[in-house]
């Protein structure tokens, strides 16, 4: 009779091994696949914004869009480095042409969005930058995947505070936005 339960109980844990495995290979797979489709989608809204010198609320809401496609949702953190030109420093003898060092203001992500008009009503809904000026934008998933969820809960891992997805690109300005 023990012998019996034994079995049963072994065949139960090598079924549901069977059933849940895969699942877990797939579920992974497709977070890899998501993962190189946010890597793709944030270099192209840099790229873009590196090329024309200009971001707006129809190119943000875009790529928004197209973050969410991807079935999850992101916390998007922006930084725009703004070049500050400071010509009143002393050139030295060696360096004639460079007038003086170059510093850098930012503007992070709540600044860029009330600028964009992106949930408010102020702002002028593009920001227009120049050659020199550098952009951050970093993504980040903030809800649990099907693989974080299955690996959870049959497997007994937490990957509590873990981003399963997250993409980070930066870039500086080619030319002067219009």
């Amino acid at each position: 009779m023990q012998n019996t339960a034994t079995t049963v109980i072994a065949l139960c844990a090598a079924a549901a091994l069977l059933l849940v495995a895969p699942l877990v290979t797939l579920a992974s797979r497709n977070d890899n696949v998501v993962q190189e489709n946010v890597k793709l989608i944030v270099n192209e809204f840099v790229t873009d914004i590196q090329n024309t010198g200009v971001l707006t609320n129809a190119k943000y809401q875009d790529f928004e869009d197209k973050l969410a496609a991807t079935g999850n949702t992101y916390d998007i953190d922006i930084e725009i480095q703004h070049l500050d030109e400071n010509p009143g420093k002393k050139t030295t003898q060696a360096n004639y042409t460079k007038i003086g060092e170059n510093v850098y203001y930012s503007d992070y992500t709540t600044q860029v969005l009330n600028q964009l008009n992106v949930g408010t009503t102020s702002g002028t809904g593009k920001i227009v930058l120049k050659e020199g000026d550098r952009i951050v934008v970093d993504v980040k998933n903030t809800n649990e995947t099907q693989a974080q969820t299955l690996k959870s809960s049959f497997l007994s891992f937490s990957n509590a505070g873990q981003y399963v997805i997250s993409a980070s690109s930066t870039g500086m300005i080619n030319v002067n936005g219009k």
